[in-house]
This record gives C-alpha cells, structure tokens and sequence, in this order.
C-alpha cells in the first residue's frame, strides 16, 4: 500500500471549507486549473466526488460533510505541532526535573537553584539523584533532564556541554587542626592522615601523582564516595580532606581551608545534557538557572 501524500489534507481542508475550486485556489495561491488537478487527485484517494456540481456552485457530498470537520483538527494539529513553541508561561509550568550530580553540588549549590526556581516557577519540581558513575545512558534515556561533571574521554560525544566554573583542589582541615597554622610545605601535608575521596574506592588520585616526584607519599587513613562525606569527618576529626574549592564552598564553612603545597591541574565543571532537549524552552530556563546559581557562588 503507498504512503498518502499528507499536503493533500491541506488541500482537501481548504476546498471543504471554501465549497469552491476558484476560492481555494486563491487561498492556496493555485492556479484555478492546478486546483482542479488536486481535487481530481482527493476524488481518486478517497474514492468518492466530495464536491459535486449545483446549479453553478459546488456542493459536499455527504463523505466530504462526514470528513470536514476530521480533515480540520487533523490540519490544525499539525500545523500546532509545527509551530514554533509559544512563549513560556513559568508561573503556569508543571514539571519535574531530575538531575544528576555528584555529591556535594546539591549541599552547595542546591539551596540557591531552589530558591530561584520556586520563586519563578513554583509548580516545578527538581528531583536530585546520586551520580554513581560516568555512564550517559540515563541522560541518552530520558530518565535524568540534566547533569553535572567533568566531561571526559567516555562522556557520549552527543551531549550537549555547556562550562560553569572552573575548579582546583584545596585541603580542608578542622579550626585547630594543626595544619591550621604556619607554612604548609609539601611533607608537612603528606605527613598527616588523609581522606581519599573515591566514587570506586580508589586510594590514589591526582594529588599523589603531584607528591610522587617529591618523594612524598600521602597516608590515606580511609575512602569515602564523596565530598560532602569527606569533609563531614575532616570537621570532626584531625583527618584531612582535598576537595575542590568551588564545589564545596558552604559546606566548608566554619572549617580551615588552604592551597595544596603540590601543583594539581585545574578542571572543569560543565553542565550535560541530551540534545534532544535542546530547544526546549523550560529546559533552557532550568539551565539558566543551574548557571546563575553556580555564577553566584563565589
């Protein structure tokens, strides 16, 4: 069976509503006889004359009464689906986005992308869940809208990137802690008792890679999966931790904070997320806002 040509719709909704060849070849911009063609063409489609010859004007037959008002909505949502989107009505949007982020993001940053959400959109929902590993099938699938991270070799070269803010490791210690005064030379830090922060459980990073060629070798008393979790026991405890600055601003409050005495490389935190929400315009707000909360904390 051959695939319909769908413009014919157009045509077929035109001649339904004028009820004359001449009328709707001037709304088409046709010429009279090009019109005529096209419903020759509808006549043979659909089997039946849908307009037949009265007195001198054209009357529907009762397959064309029974198919104007169907041919209408169908033209009519098709054209609604080829519309540019209208504008956004934030106050009036119901939605529930989730993302993705490693630990740490939603304590510093979350408070203040809430905030801006509710404020403009308060019948929109964010959902926040664990970023267990670097796989994009989530974002691919459509059950996470939005993720955070550093883009990396496996990142799915289809996702859209766009940076929010550049980033370094510093180390963190408790008010009182030792390393909360004097010089922090380079064995000074590798002495102490350290936490590595792992989502694999790993007991090696970038940080002892920058040690090695001093000589120096970090102590790593315990793993842990997070930042937020890492710095929960450096406040509590005379362990220290290396998270990124930016990062875990608030949730370092209230605790000493100090440049590693080692050269580490600086990185990149981007925002991913699947092209195919690309233009939408509630996508593209809840974007902005995940930028300006990050902008704004500094």
């Amino acid at each position: 069976m051959s695939t319909p040509d769908l413009n014919m719709l157009v045509t077929l909704d035109v001649l339904l509503a004028e009820g004359s060849v001449v009328r709707a070849a001037r709304r088409l911009r046709l010429s009279p006889s090009a019109m005529s063609r096209a419903l020759a063409r509808l006549r043979e489609t659909t089997g039946d004359p849908l307009l037949v010859r009265a007195g001198r004007g054209l009357v529907p037959t009762p397959r064309a009464l029974e198919l104007r008002e169907r041919v209408s909505q169908l033209v009519q949502g098709a054209e609604a689906v080829l519309r540019p989107a209208e504008q956004l009505d934030l106050k009036q949007l119901a939605r529930t986005f989730t993302l993705r982020t490693s630990e740490g993001f939603v304590e510093n940053f979350g408070p203040d992308l809430i905030a801006r959400v509710a404020a403009q959109a308060p019948g929109v929902r964010l959902c926040f869940v664990q970023k267990p590993d670097k796989d994009s099938t989530p974002l691919r699938d459509g059950s996470v809208h939005l993720e955070t991270g550093v883009v990396e070799k496996t990142t799915a070269p289809e996702l859209r990137v766009q940076a929010l803010f550049r980033d370094r490791y510093v180390g963190v210690v408790r008010m009182g802690h030792a390393l909360s005064q004097g010089e922090i030379t380079p064995s000074r830090y590798a002495a102490g008792r350290h936490i590595n922060v792992s989502r694999l459980g790993l007991d090696r990073g970038p940080i002892d890679d920058a040690l090695r060629p001093l000589g120096l070798e970090r102590k790593i008393v315990t793993i842990v999966g997070g930042f937020s979790t890492a710095l929960g026991l450096a406040r509590a405890s005379d362990l220290i931790a290396s998270v990124p600055e930016r990062h875990t601003g608030n949730l370092r409050d209230g605790m000493h904070s100090f440049p590693l005495p080692v050269s580490t490389p600086e990185f990149t935190v981007s925002l991913l997320w699947h092209p195919r929400l690309d233009a939408d315009p509630a996508h593209r707000w809840l974007r902005e806002c995940v930028r300006d909360a990050c902008a704004a904390m500094r």
